[in-house]
C-alpha cells in the first residue's frame, strides 16, 4: 500500500513503526525535516509538503495538521483517504470496552484516575492517546476483549473521529485552541465527534455544570448520566457520594482544588457504570497526588511554598490554580498570545486579597499589563527576561515566609520554551537549586 504520514511527531512515528512493512511504500510529509528519519522511506518536506497527496492510497493525519489545510492543497474528495491514528486504533482494537475523555482541562487527570482505579479493582488496564502511549502503539500490548482501553482525546483528534467509545465522557469545554480551529462552532462541533456515533447500548458522561458539556454528549443517542449532580457522583456534605453512598471524605482527598474535585467525580461516574459499590476507589483519591506540572507541589524553602502548573496553558485553568491553593501568593503568567480573552483571569486576580504580586513573563505579557491597566489593577511586575533562574529569583525576592510562588502560566509556552514539559523542568530544576 502506497501510505502518506502528514506530520512527523511522536504519532506520526507511531503509525510508521505500525505499518512499516515489505508490501507498505510510506512517505514521510513535514514542513520541517524531522530528526531520525527512518531510511526506508520517502519524503516530501517543506512548504509543498501537502501538495499532490491523492497519488497515495491512505493518508495519516497527525494531530496537528488540520484538515481542511490538506484540503486546501488538494480537493475535498481527498478526506475519503485521509485517516489518522485514533481512527485506526478505533477500528482494530480487539476489545469494545473502550473508555474516551475529553474537555477542555482534566482530561489527563480524568484519564489517569479512572484507569488506576480500574487497574485496583482488578481490570487490565491500556491507558493513551493524547497521554503517554500514542493510541497504534497500545496495540502492541496485546489488548484482550475483555481489557479495558482509556484514551484522553483532545480536540485535534477528535476533529474527524468516524468512531465513538462505548463510554464517552465530556467535561467542562471552554473557549481553547481558536488559534488552530477556523472559530469556536468548529472546536466544540470536535468534541461532539466522541459522541455521535453512540447508540442506545453505550453511555455518554458529561459535567452537569456546564451546557457546552451537555450539550456536545448529547449528539449521539446513548444514555446520558451526568456529574456533579445525581446520579452521577457529586458533592454532599463533607463526602462525594454516588447514587446516595459516600466514596470519600473530600478532606482526605491528595489531589487540590474545585477542578479536581469534578474530575474526580467525572471517574467515579464512569467507574460506577463498570463495577458499582466500588470499595476500593477511596483509597485510589486518598494516594493519587496528580500528574506532572499539575498544580504540583515541589518543595519548601525558607517558608516559601512553590508549585508547578506549567500545564495551564489557558486562562482558566489559571484561575483554578488561584482558588486551589489558599495561601497568600506569588503568581507567575504569560507566553505565548494566542489572543483568548483575559477579562475573566484580571477580575479574578483584581478580585482575590492572596495575590501579593502577578510577574508578567512571555509574549503575552505587554496585553496582559494593558489589560490590567485599564481593569484598574496595578500590582505586577513586567519581566523581559527569557531565563526561568531569573524569573523564579524575581519570585523569590518578592515572597516571604507563609507564601506560595506558582508557576500558572495560562498561555502556550512556545514563546520560550519547547513546550510545557520543557518549562515545567525548567522550573522544577530551578527550585532545586534555591
Amino acid at each position: 500500500m502506497n501510505i502518506a504520514i502528514v506530520g512527523f511527531g511522536l504519532q506520526g512515528r507511531s503509525v510508521y513503526e505500525f505499518y512499516r512493512s515489505e508490501s507498505n511504500t510510506i512517505t514521510i510529509c513535514d514542513q520541517k525535516m524531522p530528526d531520525d528519519i527512518p531510511l526506508t522511506v520517502h519524503l516530501q518536506i517543506g512548504e509543498q509538503y501537502l501538495n499532490d497527496l491523492d497519488r497515495f492510497e491512505l493518508i495519516f493525519r497527525s494531530p496537528g495538521v488540520h484538515p481542511e489545510d490538506i484540503v486546501k492543497a488538494n480537493s475535498r474528495n481527498i478526506l475519503s483517504k485521509v485517516t489518522s491514528s485514533t481512527n485506526e486504533f478505533l477500528r482494530l482494537c480487539p476489545t469494545k470496552n473502550i473508555i474516551g475523555i475529553t474537555g477542555t482541562k482534566g482530561k489527563g487527570t480524568t484519564s489517569t484516575l479512572i484507569a488506576k482505579m480500574l487497574e485496583a479493582e482488578g481490570y487490565r488496564v491500556h491507558l493513551g492517546g493524547n497521554i503517554g502511549i500514542p493510541p497504534l502503539d497500545l496495540l502492541r500490548e496485546e489488548i484482550r476483549a475483555q481489557d479495558w482501553v482509556v484514551l484522553e482525546l483532545a480536540n485535534f483528534q477528535l476533529i474527524d473521529l468516524r468512531y465513538s467509545t462505548h463510554i464517552a465522557v465530556c467535561l467542562l469545554v471552554e473557549p481553547e485552541h481558536l488559534d488552530w480551529h477556523t472559530d469556536l462552532d468548529e472546536y466544540y462541533r470536535a468534541k461532539t465527534q466522541l459522541f455521535r456515533n453512540q447508540t442506545k447500548q453505550d453511555i455518554a458522561i458529561y459535567y452537569a455544570l456546564n451546557e457546552n458539556s451537555k450539550r456536545i454528549a448529547s449528539t449521539g443517542g446513548a444514555k446520558l448520566i451526568p456529574y456533579f449532580k445525581a446520579p452521577g457522583a457529586m458533592i454532599a456534605g463533607n463526602h462525594l457520594t454516588i447514587d446516595g453512598i459516600p466514596v470519600v471524605r473530600i478532606s482526605d482527598i491528595k489531589l487540590i482544588g474545585l477542578h479536581n474535585l469534578q474530575n474526580i467525580c467525572a471517574a467515579l461516574t464512569v467507574l460506577w457504570q463498570i463495577k458499582p459499590d466500588s470499595e476500593i476507589a477511596s483509597q485510589v483519591l486518598k494516594e493519587f497526588g496528580g500528574l506532572p506540572f499539575r498544580i504540583e507541589f515541589r518543595r519548601e524553602v525558607g517558608g516559601v511554598k512553590y508549585y508547578n502548573d506549567s500545564f495551564s496553558s489557558a486562562p482558566t485553568s489559571t484561575i483554578a490554580a488561584i482558588d486551589a491553593i489558599k495561601s497568600s501568593k506569588i503568581l507567575i503568567i504569560g507566553g505565548k498570545d494566542r489572543g483568548l480573552d483575559l477579562s475573566p483571569l484580571v477580575s479574578k486576580i483584581k478580585g482575590d486579597e492572596t495575590i501579593k504580586k502577578v510577574i508578567l513573563i512571555g509574549e503575552a505579557r505587554d496585553r496582559i499589563k494593558s489589560v490590567m491597566e485599564k481593569n484598574g489593577y496595578l500590582n505586577f511586575e513586567v519581566l523581559n527576561q527569557k531565563n526561568m533562574d531569573q524569573i523564579i529569583q524575581k519570585a523569590k525576592d518578592l515572597a516571604t515566609s507563609g507564601d506560595s510562588v506558582i508557576l500558572s502560566p495560562g498561555f502556550p509556552s512556545f514563546d520560550m520554551f519547547k513546550n510545557f514539559e520543557d518549562r515545567g523542568i525548567k522550573f522544577n530544576n530551578t527550585v532545586e537549586k534555591l
